[in-house]
């Protein structure tokens, strides 16, 4: 592939490894330096997510398990507060989950191309499979956020660059393997449920990157469907 070609892959497809935006959490205190007593109105949801007491009151305890969380996956603003962007992030988790081993349980993703890698938006899953036989997954993943969709159809992995760098943003692409437009699978350093997204690549762990970079190569096929919450 040209020069040419591949400034234009990064150009389209560059990853968010970027602080997330703030997000105004209905009446939430603005300041993100101490632990909110104020109730959220997903409190019984998230309490009985993290295992907490389920009486649908903040304490002291219910803010700092949320505030964890939150912290953990990079959800702003971190005061512990039972929103909807945290309870968002936890309702996706479960449907995750539910998923079990059965990501094509609905047929959606092509059982008639051989080798393939699915991504649901909708789930913010992917996974491989060879016709009907799943190979390897289901993954959580992260992918484009609202503006910067990853796009959808069926599309083939073009160019693979195991050590890729945006010339744009000059963050790491890990195991870069570019598919539509130069929107690609890669690794990125951030939670996997990080909102709100990437700017259209589909962003994976290290480990299921490198999985991903070994069982797939160039000419396979990837079909994206479906949409993410909040896009």
């Amino acid at each position: 592939m040209g020069d040419v070609r591949r400034r234009g892959a990064v150009a389209l497809g560059i990853t968010g490894l970027v602080a997330p935006l703030a997000l105004v959490l209905g009446t939430a205190p603005a300041q993100a330096a101490s632990c909110t007593t104020q109730t959220g109105p997903y409190q019984k949801k998230v309490e009985k997510f993290l295992g907490r007491p389920v009486d649908g009151v903040q304490s002291s305890g219910d803010c700092k398990a949320v505030r964890a969380f939150q912290n953990k996956h990079g959800i702003t603003p971190n005061v512990g507060y039972a929103g909807p962007v945290t309870w968002g992030v936890m309702d996706l988790m479960l449907k995750q989950r539910a998923v079990g081993n059965k990501p094509n349980k609905a047929g959606k993703c092509p059982v008639n191309k051989g080798r393939i890698a699915c991504v649901n938006l909708t789930l913010q899953l992917s996974w491989i499979q060879d016709g009907s036989r799943l190979v390897y997954g289901p993954v959580p993943v992260r992918t484009g956020r609202d503006g910067y969709e990853t796009r959808t159809g069926l599309k083939k992995i073009y160019w693979r660059n195991i050590d890729h760098v945006s010339s744009i943003y000059d963050v790491p692409m890990p195991y870069s393997q570019f598919f539509d437009g130069g929107q690609a699978f890669h690794s990125a350093g951030v939670s996997m449920w990080n909102p709100p997204g990437s700017r259209g690549c589909v962003n994976m762990t290290k480990a299921t990157a490198k999985k991903y970079w070994s069982l797939l190569k160039k000419g396979d096929d990837v079909f994206v469907y479906g949409r993410k919450p909040g896009t």
